[in-house]
């Protein structure tokens, strides 16, 4: 146990530095980082277990950052370690700078996630939690057995998204999750009074966690809760930690600027900065420096964790040892390597759903890979994740052996954990629901998108086939959002999501088979409720893996191209028989992936679809989701409303999804 003065010593250094990369980039939040200085110098110093000459150590223990606004406290504690240099922390959300304002994933230097939106980061530690009971289940405690920390604020605990997860946690009894609640009762704009008057320790009570108040900003305190927290066995525990908002901050006359809203989301400024730093026992003419005793405290840690993860190597070794086929298995589970699946054992019943496709598809996967999590928002016998859950059992509390993950009806809370299923490592995480809650889902996938994790979204009852539920169930608009998102690149120039609409049952699997291969962004899956007339005889479904490719007529001599993804493609054959009564001739092309058709060749992109030609689209979504490929010369025909509540063969009718529109659409066009 360190004293007392060295650790606030160490924490009074932790503020300086974040102090003065505010100031200096004349931009972010010092006040919250100032307050959390205290608990984060504990847990890093005396608690958190780390290979510090290994980083991405699978056994380490995982620290998630709620509010990414507090980077700066994040950073310069991380500092301490080594894992930035002072002349990084100078250069706080500058161009190409290792610190942007808000962290952004970096196991090499500690930041296990991206953090912005508030409420996502303790979510994703809560799905890092249930990963590591998941692998333990597979692989045993006796090499994995680690501890998962979260940091939240009083922004993520309004955020709606920490009931879901509050929920889910309690009720799996998540012991290897402890989470900071940094509860300074100041916001950006208010104090939280003015917001919230509820009793957060008797809501998390009441979902099942352990709950413990103390000074957030005491070392002896913190030490204790996190001490008592490690020992606890059934729950997941929060500790309330109040602290003081820009704790030793003091104005430009010198009176105290501690829990004022002003220290929360700009630089302390001119005197008042000056004084600070002075007050925290800093040099303003030379503030950012690491004090010695401070480095000595990190040093010393560094030591003893090279000590503790010694032994632990050993124990791994020796598990490995004895459990040759498990140490394997691990091994290739965090390698972060697509799994090999065998999809000839996949058969597809014609004429299915593409939602039924996907179930049999689920299924192989749940046979052949072991590390691979499902889950979905209460829907899974109707998106058919009961595909999956028909081969195995679901994650409950006491027994994770399981790989199915009810989440419950909480899509967005859903998401994120999957998503930290897969910042933890060694987990494959999908999950589903219908299309139309994609909306509730969308930050999820930015960061998703953004942190490049391969989760794989399971999106059903794609359109307005939906029928009787109405236009409320009904998604329109939702396919041009997430192909928007496919236009996106992200930071190594490749599409920031992989989506995928097939147009039959066969090319479902193989669109699935993509999805599995593509371990380097977030892949959707966007699959019909209705059943589907297969393509026609003799199509070569493998093409499917160049995003667009022609499924029947002409090769050369056509006087249109009929264009669509999804089950519409089978509108068009049929349409296109009564266009060939007329001598019409006709090239059909099946759209699964515009964004992977992009990514091919000039010259095959312009093989399949000829400069020039006249291209009739037809979409279950917004015209514009088919705009792009359409072009000057072409006509899309698409939706326009809502949608109507009526059985899905009337909606077709009504709305002109019909062979015999087709014939129309195309006659018009060719005039």
């Amino acid at each position: 146990m360190n004293d007392k003065k060295i650790m606030n010593r160490a924490a009074d250094n932790i503020r300086i530095l974040a102090a003065s990369m505010v100031e200096k980039a004349k931009s972010g939040h010092p006040g919250g980082a100032m307050g959390g200085a205290d608990f984060i110098n504990v847990l890093f110093s005396e608690f958190m277990v780390w290979d510090p000459d290994n980083l991405t150590w699978e056994g380490r223990d995982r620290f998630f950052l709620d509010p990414g606004h507090m980077s700066p406290m994040l950073y310069s504690a991380l500092a301490l370690q080594g894992k930035f240099t002072i002349d990084e922390l100078k250069q706080f959300r500058q161009w190409e700078s290792p610190t942007p304002g808000h962290p952004e994933r970096d196991v090499k230097r500690g930041v296990e996630n991206t953090s912005g939106p508030l409420g996502q980061g303790h979510t994703f530690a809560a799905g890092a939690a249930v990963a590591e009971k998941f692998l333990q289940a597979k692989l045993g405690s006796e090499v994995i057995k680690h501890k998962i920390y979260a940091y939240i604020s009083d922004g993520g605990v309004q955020e709606e998204i920490s009931q879901g997860v509050g929920r889910i946690a309690g009720n799996l009894g998540l012991n290897n999750l402890i989470m900071f609640y940094d509860s300074n009762d100041i916001q950006l704009s208010t104090e939280c009074n003015v917001v919230m008057n509820e009793d957060t320790a008797a809501k998390y009570k009441a979902w099942g966690w352990n709950v413990v108040t103390i000074d957030g900003n005491d070392p002896d305190a913190i030490r204790q809760a996190l001490t008592d927290a490690q020992k606890e066995e059934e729950r997941p525990t929060l500790i309330i930690g109040k602290t003081i908002m820009g704790k030793g901050a003091l104005k430009e006359d010198g009176s105290s600027y501690e829990h004022s809203i002003k220290t929360h989301g700009a630089p302390l400024g001119g005197e008042a900065y000056v004084n600070t730093i002075k007050n925290l026992g800093g040099d303003p003419e030379n503030p950012f420096v690491i004090f010695p005793e401070v480095e000595k405290l990190y040093a010393d840690r560094a030591e003893e964790l090279r000590k503790i993860v010694a032994e632990r190597h050993a124990e791994e070794e020796a598990w490995a040892k004895a459990n040759p086929e498990k140490a394997e298995l691990m091994k290739e589970w965090f390698s972060g390597n697509a799994p090999k699946v065998d999809w000839s054992v996949v058969s597809q019943k014609e004429g299915s759903a593409t939602r039924a496709a996907s179930a049999a598809c689920l299924g192989a996967l749940a046979e052949q890979v072991p590390n691979m999590v499902c889950s979905s928002a209460d829907l899974s016998n109707s998106d058919k994740t009961d595909g999956f859950l028909k081969k195995t059992h679901s994650i409950v509390r006491g027994d994770f052996s399981g790989a199915f993950f009810q989440a419950g009806v909480s899509e967005l809370t859903m998401a994120c954990m999957c998503i930290g299923m897969y910042l933890h490592g060694g987990v494959i995480p999908a999950c589903g629901t219908f299309f139309v809650f994609s909306d509730y889902m969308k930050p999820a996938v930015r960061m998703a998108a953004l942190m490049e994790v391969p989760i794989k979204f399971i999106w059903t009852h794609d359109a307005f086939r939906v029928g009787e539920d109405g236009p409320t169930h009904e998604p329109v608009e939702q396919e041009a959002q997430i192909r928007l998102m496919e236009k996106l690149k992200n930071h190594h120039g490749k599409d920031s999501v992989r989506v995928f609409r097939p147009a039959d049952a066969d090319e479902t699997t193989v669109c699935w088979a993509m999805a599995m291969e593509n371990m380097e962004t977030p892949t959707a899956l966007i699959f019909s409720r209705q059943n589907v007339a297969k393509l026609p005889a003799g199509n070569d479904y493998e093409q499917a893996r160049k995003g667009a490719y022609v499924v029947a007529g002409s090769d050369e001599d056509f006087d249109v191209i009929l264009l669509a993804d999804g089950s519409e493609v089978s509108t068009l054959v049929a349409g296109a028989e009564l266009l060939r009564k007329d001598g019409v001739k006709i090239r059909i092309v099946s759209v699964p992936s515009e964004g992977l058709f992009r990514t091919q060749s000039k010259e095959y992109q312009e093989s399949i679809l000829p400069a020039g030609s006249k291209i009739f689209g037809m979409t279950a979504g917004l015209p514009v989701t088919l705009e792009g490929l359409v072009g000057a010369n072409g006509k899309v025909f698409g939706m326009p409303s809502f949608g109507f509540s009526a059985p899905y063969k009337v909606l077709d009718e009504k709305l002109g999804y019909t062979a015999e529109n087709v014939y129309k659409q195309v006659k018009e066009l060719l005039k």
